[in-house]
C-alpha cells in the first residue's frame, strides 16, 4: 500500500468517525442535567435512549449542525405550550437536540407523533445509529429521514391507537319553554330566503313581524343592544338599523360589496370584510365612519377576531392559505399556512383552531412557532365554532351535533346531539348567559343551548329557516 493511498485511507477513516460520532449516543450534559430536574432518577442509558423513572421512554434526534446557547431551554413542544413535566410528544431544545417520546398501544406497537408538518429539528436531525431500537417501533413516514441506518419500519400512518378518553354525549331533551336567559329578549333573524329580517319573540312559535330590506343578508351584527349592522348581496352599502323605531338610519358606502362583520365592543370597532377588494375596513362605532382600510393578501373570508382584540384571521378563497394580522403590531400580517375548504377559525391559549368543511377535520396550530400540533376527525361537515371559557363548541351540518373541545388539552369531552334532522349552521353567544342559540336552515327551528352544563334545553319552531341570528334586550320603541 503506497504512502498516498493510505493518508486517503486514513483521512476517509478519521471523517467516518467524526461522522458517526457526530450522530452517536452523546446525549449533552445540559441536556441531561435539564431532565434530571424534573426526573431525577432518569436513565440515560448507553445508546443515548432516556428512560424517565415511570418508563417512559424518549429518542434522542440529534441536530446535524450542533449548537451551544449559554443557557439551555425548550424551544418547542409538541403539543405546544407543555412543560418537560408534562411528558409532552416532542421536546425540541434550543440548541436543536429534540425528543422523541414513544407512545404504545398496548399490544406491542410502538411509533412517535405523527405530524402532517413536522418542524425541521424532527426531519433533518438524526437518531443515535447505535440505539438499541424498542421492539415493534414504527416512525412516520415523513420523518423516516430521522431513522439512517437503523431497521426501523415505516408508514404512511402508523395506525397506532392510543386510548383517549371518550366523549360523554348528551342527547337533547325538552321542547319550547320560557327561559329566564331569553326573558325579556327579542331574536332578530335573517334566512337566505327571504330578503327581510324576522322578529321573533322566544316565547313564541311564529315571529311577530318582519323588517323590510331590499336585498337578502349576508352578515348581521347588534352592537349596544341598540343597533343592527347588515351586510347584503350585490349592495355595496352596509345598512346600520335603530332598532328604537327599525329603520335604516345611514347607509356606510363601501368601494365594493362588504361582506363579514366583527364587532370589537370593548374598543366600539367593527371590521368588515370586502373579498372582492381584498380589504377589511375598520369602522369606528362610535361615529358609524371609516378610520382605516386594511390592505390584505387574496380574498377574504371566515373572519375571526381573537377574544384579546389583537388579532385578526381569515382565509383566502382563492389560495386557501390561512392569514392572521395582528392589530397591535402595526398590522403585520402573517401566513399560517394551507388549509382546504375553511368554515371557520378560532383562537384560544395562542393556538389557531381551524375546520374544513369538506374533510370534516380540526387542525391545531401553534401561533408563536406557526407549527402543525396536530389533526383531529371531528363531526362530518363542521360549519362553525364558539370559544366559551376555554371550552370550543363546534357545530356538525350533517349530524347535527356539536362537539365539545377543551383548549387546554385538545381533547373531545362531550358531544351534544341536537334534536333536528335538519342543517345546523350557525352558533350564536348570548351575551351575559351561558346560553347560546343554534340555528337551522332546513327545519325552521332554533335550538337553545346551556354552555355550561353542555345540554339542549329546548328545541324552538320558526316560520321561515334562520340563518343569522341576533338577541338584544327588548327596546322600547318609538312611537311614530
Amino acid at each position: 500500500m503506497n504512502k498516498l493511498f493510505r493518508k486517503s485511507l486514513i483521512a476517509i477513516s478519521l471523517s467516518f468517525a467524526l461522522s458517526l460520532n457526530v450522530y452517536a449516543a452523546k446525549i449533552p450534559d445540559n441536556v441531561k442535567n435539564y431532565v434530571s430536574k424534573d426526573f431525577p432518577k432518569t436513565n440515560f442509558r448507553f445508546d443515548g435512549v432516556i428512560i424517565l423513572p415511570d418508563n417512559t421512554i424518549y429518542l434522542p434526534v440529534i441536530p446535524a449542525k450542533v449548537i451551544n446557547p449559554k443557557e439551555l431551554n425548550i424551544k418547542a413542544t409538541i403539543p405546544a405550550g407543555k412543560t418537560l413535566a408534562q411528558k409532552p410528544d416532542a421536546i425540541i431544545f434550543n440548541n436543536d437536540l429534540a425528543l422523541l417520546k414513544v407512545i404504545e398501544d398496548g399490544k406491542g406497537k410502538r411509533s412517535v407523533v405523527q405530524l402532517q408538518n413536522p418542524p425541521d429539528e424532527l426531519k433533518t436531525g438524526l437518531l443515535p445509529q447505535d440505539m438499541l431500537v424498542p421492539r415493534g417501533l414504527i416512525i412516520p413516514e415523513n420523518m423516516k429521514g430521522i431513522i439512517g441506518n437503523l431497521e426501523i419500519a415505516t408508514m404512511k400512518d402508523p395506525t397506532l391507537k392510543v386510548a383517549v378518553p371518550q366523549p360523554k354525549r348528551t342527547s337533547a331533551v325538552g321542547s319550547i319553554a320560557a327561559l329566564p336567559a331569553l326573558k325579556n329578549k327579542t331574536i332578530y333573524a335573517s334566512t337566505n330566503f327571504s330578503k327581510n329580517i324576522l322578529v321573533v319573540n322566544p316565547e313564541k312559535q311564529t315571529p311577530e313581524y318582519a323588517l323590510l330590506q331590499t336585498h337578502i343578508p349576508i352578515s348581521m351584527k347588534g352592537y349596544d343592544g341598540k343597533f343592527l349592522l347588515v351586510t347584503s348581496f350585490n349592495k355595496n352599502t352596509m345598512d346600520v338599523i335603530s332598532l328604537a323605531d327599525e329603520e335604516v338610519i345611514k347607509q356606510i358606502e363601501f368601494k365594493t360589496q362588504p361582506d363579514e362583520i366583527i364587532i370589537d365592543k370593548k374598543n366600539k370597532i367593527a371590521y368588515v370584510s370586502s373579498s372582492t377588494d381584498a380589504s377589511v375596513y375598520v369602522l369606528s362605532l362610535e361615529t358609524m365612519t371609516f378610520k382605516k382600510q386594511l390592505k390584505l393578501n387574496g380574498m377574504c373570508e371566515k373572519l375571526t377576531l381573537s377574544e384579546d382584540g389583537k388579532k385578526l384571521f381569515y382565509s383566502d378563497k382563492q389560495t386557501n392559505e390561512i392569514w392572521a394580522v395582528e392589530l397591535d403590531n402595526d398590522y403585520l400580517l402573517r401566513q399560517i399556512g394551507r388549509f382546504a375548504n375553511v368554515s371557520k377559525i378560532a383562537y384560544a391559549n395562542d393556538k389557531i383552531y381551524i375546520t374544513s368543511r369538506t374533510k370534516s377535520r380540526l387542525a391545531i396550530i401553534d401561533y408563536e412557532t406557526l407549527g402543525l400540533i396536530g389533526e383531529t376527525e371531528i363531526t362530518p361537515k363542521p360549519v362553525d365554532m364558539l370559544l366559551f371559557h376555554d371550552k370550543l363548541y363546534i357545530l356538525g351540518a350533517v349530524k347535527n351535533e356539536i362537539y365539545v373541545l377543551d383548549t387546554k388539552t385538545d381533547q373531545i369531552t362531550d358531544i351534544i346531539e341536537l334534536a333536528t334532522n335538519g342543517f345546523s349552521t350557525k352558533i350564536y353567544h348570548i351575551e351575559g348567559t351561558n346560553i347560546a342559540l343554534v340555528s337551522d336552515t332546513k327545519t325552521s327551528k332554533y335550538s337553545v343551548l346551556d354552555l355550561g352544563a353542555k345540554k339542549i334545553i329546548s328545541t324552538n319552531p320558526t316560520d321561515l329557516p334562520i340563518n343569522s341570528i341576533v338577541v338584544v334586550d327588548k327596546v322600547k320603541k318609538i312611537n311614530k
